[in-house]
């Protein structure tokens, strides 16, 4: 991408008015994009995204440039203006670069280039058919494809050199199920770290169905009852409340501001002792997978909590230095633009050691939140209001009639202390989480578990 020679000129360019450190991260990122609705083809874009982004760092002072002309006078250019920003009296010695061999964890099979776009479009297709013919309600589908091939490289005057290729593919289905008065939607929308095996090993047509039952059952449901009450949880995307309303709070970044209800809090009891929760870029193939961060740190498994007690949290060069923790493997970005901080990779709530029979058996009256939808949050706080996509009530230990316009409202850090019954049954699911460097693949996740009193709004 870049020679090794013009890498140390710019980076030897950025810190040439006494800063302690510089980085480079040049990116070739090219993608596709297809979708259709009802059946016809509304689009079918390829594009690629090419730059690169200068971070110099002075203590606590970070100046970033960037650019997508990355010729060598350019690159020197930018790293001189962003040098010209930042007074320090650090003396850099000639850079020589260690290259990091980080492996390949992921392996793909079948690289996105090399597969017909009539072929893609014929798995969409098959999804429509099923889903528009699953009930007379369904008024409109929407099927998508996206794959992107993302090729970084990273350096810094420490003499850090590393290269990664990151290929991930993701479909998403919509099915709309309509009345004289009102509409509801059924979504899925599954990916991974892979090629196009990714879609000949999904049932495209189960997922389809699957979209159009959720919206033709919440049609005809009734309106869910407000009020405190225990909510069960499924697995799957059940694990975006703990994302959003607990895991933005334990990285680095709010940390380090002292915006998150967890800051200086290591050791101490947050959440029933039920609950430990990961945080682990090192699944083989996952979507939030990742072989090394954005800023070449490999990926590894974190335990932020263990047994309720606060463990660690997710660090990124810049705002672990600040809190005395080292990069821990999360620093990520969306593409060059934008400067790297810690986040999330596949976040979720470990297995328990309950039967989702049995939650379900010892919950006399209750809210099961068979899909999870989305919400708001208050990051500081923890205040999160979200929605439920597909939800029932529990009478005597079964699950019951099904209800619709469920939200979930609370505290994350209250909900952790309240989580009473955790199954044995993890699953992850995707998504996409947005933040100051912008939006990144990422995992939610968690067994079936109990929420034993949580605020549910409805219109019942």
């Amino acid at each position: 991408m870049l020679s090794e020679k013009t890498v140390r000129d710019v980076l030897t360019a950025a810190v040439s008015t006494g800063a302690g450190f510089a980085e480079l991260f040049a990116e070739n990122n090219s993608k596709n994009n297809i979708g259709i609705t009802n059946g016809i083809v509304e689009r079918a874009n390829s594009g690629t995204n090419r730059g690169c982004g200068i971070r110099i760092i002075n203590k606590e002072r970070v100046i970033y440039v960037y650019t997508n002309n990355m010729t060598y006078n350019n690159l020197i250019r930018i790293a001189r203006e962003g040098a010209a920003a930042v007074k320090g009296d650090t003396k850099h010695d000639i850079i020589v670069f260690n290259r990091l061999d980080s492996g390949n964890a992921h392996p793909i099979i079948s690289m996105p280039d090399t597969i017909e776009k009539k072929k893609i479009i014929d798995f969409l297709m098959r999804g429509h058919s099923r889903a528009s013919a699953y009930d007379s309600l369904i008024t409109q589908t929407g099927l998508s494809y996206l794959d992107s091939v993302q090729d970084v490289l990273i350096a810094n005057t420490e003499g850090l050199w590393a290269e990664d290729r990151r290929v991930r593919t993701r479909i998403s289905v919509s099915a709309v199920a309509s009345n004289e008065s009102e509409k509801q939607t059924g979504y899925f929308g599954p990916g991974a770290l892979q090629g196009f095996e990714f879609c000949e090993n999904t049932d495209i047509e189960a997922i389809a169905e699957e979209a159009s039952r959720c919206a033709v059952t919440m049609l005809k449901a009734d309106n869910c009852p407000s009020g405190k009450m225990p909510v069960v949880m499924d697995n799957g995307f059940g694990g975006v409340i703990f994302h959003e309303a607990c895991g933005h709070g334990l990285e680095a970044a709010a940390i380090s501001k002292k915006a998150s209800v967890f800051t200086d809090k290591l050791g101490e009891k947050i959440a029933s002792e039920k609950v430990t929760a990961i945080d682990d870029g090192t699944i083989p193939n996952m979507w939030g997978s990742i072989n090394i961060d954005d800023e070449g740190t490999p990926s590894r498994k974190n335990v932020l909590i263990e047994k309720g007690i606060l463990k660690s949290y997710m660090t990124d060069r810049y705002n672990g230095g600040i809190i005395g923790m080292a990069p821990t493997g999360n620093s990520r970005r969306e593409s060059y633009k934008l400067v790297p901080v810690s986040r999330m990779t596949n976040t979720y709530i470990a297995a328990g050691t309950d039967k989702k029979e049995d939650i379900i058996a010892n919950t006399e009256y209750g809210l099961y939140a068979k899909y999870m939808g989305g919400g708001s949050v208050n990051p500081a706080s923890g205040d999160f209001n979200f929605a439920v996509n597909e939800a029932y009530i529990i009478r005597n230990g079964k699950i019951c009639e099904p209800v619709r316009g469920a939200t979930l409202i609370g505290k994350g850090s209250v909900v952790l202390k309240n989580i009473d019954m955790v199954s044995d049954n993890v699953a992850l699911a995707e998504g996409m989480c947005g933040a100051s460097s912008g939006s990144i693949p990422v995992c939610v996740g968690q067994p079936m578990l109990r929420v034993q009193n949580i605020t549910v709004g409805g219109r019942g």
